[in-house]
């Protein structure tokens, strides 16, 4: 999967020796190169042409960062160019850190933390307040400032078993196939207008349409390929599914499995439609659900939730680049004025105090030398920045202190999303 490869390294790097090593953005006629290393970082595993190809047309060059030792690649850093709903629904800039890679014969010579230096530096030039992340090793990154600041569900349902009881109306949305290329216009346009609803969301960019109908026959796994639903009401589309069909023979007779890829709507409704019609594909039995929103409707709808067998994993890290900026670029859901002091030791420039205040209509955040009340590094203004983690229980963890009494109590609540959890819905 992309989202596992593509913002990972393979094996963590402490030192500042550099060995020999050059540090410098990419070419284009290094791309085969640095990709190579990558591949062989997360195992070696070739890749089809198609996704291979996606991948070289989606990197910014200016953007990319990679390590040599003489001709040979020995560490790679990208981050695209996104923007990033946060708590308020304003879009963001944000810097979408990818493609980290060190090679197995020079770790522990501080090539990650040179591309990680190299890397924040960069997007502090390019005024992008915030950096994010997806990691195949979650240990990797809180050294770097990033914490883990939203999550999603994976499920495995059996559909025999788990009913669904679906919302007034959903009779009344038409679903119909269509080749996911035939309606992918239509299918985007309903991702696009569900983008300013939820934290953690990414606009798309031209390009990004593509993963989602990438669909390279290495990756089945025996399954059917792509197969899309779009559900219409009034001759609208509402919502759209995108799945696979894995047929399966038991000794009680099919057994086919299930496999969502995608599934967006504009209402209950049609998110209803969807899962009903995902959970009565005939001649299957199990419904595999993975990134999926912790507040997901279909979690409510199912009679059995233990028959779903939900699990929860980590999805987007955040990285404050610019403290300021990043805080006053989003609302709080309830009025908000404390002192922040901010420990940031790879990123010097956001230590101090930091004065927040904020209400639901806008906020200001500016340095102060008033007294704090509340100390935390910039690792938990990151977990908590999308309002999917709570201030309290990073207090509880001992992550955040309190140091003027109810602050914490305050803020918790301004820094709630005040509605939908904040949710990756593709990686990167």
């Amino acid at each position: 999967m992309a989202n596992e490869r593509t913002s990972g390294t393979s094996g963590v790097t402490d030192g500042s020796a550099d060995f020999g090593t050059s540090l410098r953005t990419l070419e284009p006629d290094e791309w085969d190169k640095a990709y190579a290393t990558l591949l062989r970082a997360f195992g070696g595993v070739e890749e089809a042409p198609e996704e291979r190809e996606l991948w070289n047309a989606l990197t910014e060059f200016d953007r990319f960062l990679a390590v040599w030792d003489g001709d040979a690649c020995v560490g790679t850093a990208g981050a695209f160019s996104f923007r990033l709903t946060v708590p308020g629904g304003a879009s963001v800039p944000a810097a979408g850190v990818t493609m980290v890679s060190v090679a197995a014969t020079h770790r522990r010579r501080g090539v990650l933390t040179s591309m990680m230096r190299r890397q924040l530096d960069d997007v502090r030039s390019w005024g992008e307040p915030l950096a994010v992340l997806t990691a195949s090793e979650p240990a990797i990154y809180g050294r770097f400032g990033y914490g883990a600041a939203s999550f999603q569900v994976n499920a495995e349902i059996d559909t025999r078993r788990a009913g669904l009881s679906v919302p007034a109306g959903t009779d009344d949305v038409r679903l119909r196939y269509a080749a996911p290329a035939d309606v992918l216009a239509a299918c985007e346009a309903v991702y696009a207008r569900l983008v300013p609803r939820r934290p953690g969301m990414l606009e798309r960019r031209p390009g990004w349409e593509r993963l989602g109908v990438l669909d390279p026959e290495s990756d089945r796994d025996g399954a059917s390929p792509l197969q899309c639903v779009v559900a219409e009401r009034d001759g609208e589309t509402v919502g759209y599914a995108r799945f696979r069909v894995k047929p399966g023979w038991g000794p009680a007779g099919p057994d086919g499995t299930v496999i969502l890829s995608a599934l967006d709507a504009l209402d209950p409704a049609a998110d209803a439609a969807l899962w009903r019609f995902l959970f009565d594909i005939d001649l299957t039995s199990t419904l595999v659900a993975r990134g999926r929103p912790v507040d997901e409707g279909w979690q409510y709808m199912v009679s059995d939730v233990r028959r779903c067998r939900p699990t929860l994993r980590d999805a987007l890290y955040v990285r404050l680049v610019d403290v300021g900026a990043a805080l006053r670029a989003r609302t709080y859901q309830a009025p908000v004025d404390v002192v922040l002091e901010v420990e940031d030791a790879f990123c010097p420039w956001n230590m101090g105090r930091w004065r927040l205040s904020g209400d639901p209509k806008g906020a200001s955040c500016e340095r102060t030398e008033d007294a704090a009340d509340l100390a935390l590094s910039v690792r938990e203004l990151g977990a908590a920045y999308l309002g999917g983690v709570g201030l309290g229980a990073l207090a509880a963890a001992g992550r955040v202190r309190e140091v003027r009494q109810g602050a914490l109590a305050e803020a918790s609540l301004a820094f709630g999303s005040g509605g939908a959890a904040p949710w990756l819905p593709h990686g990167f």
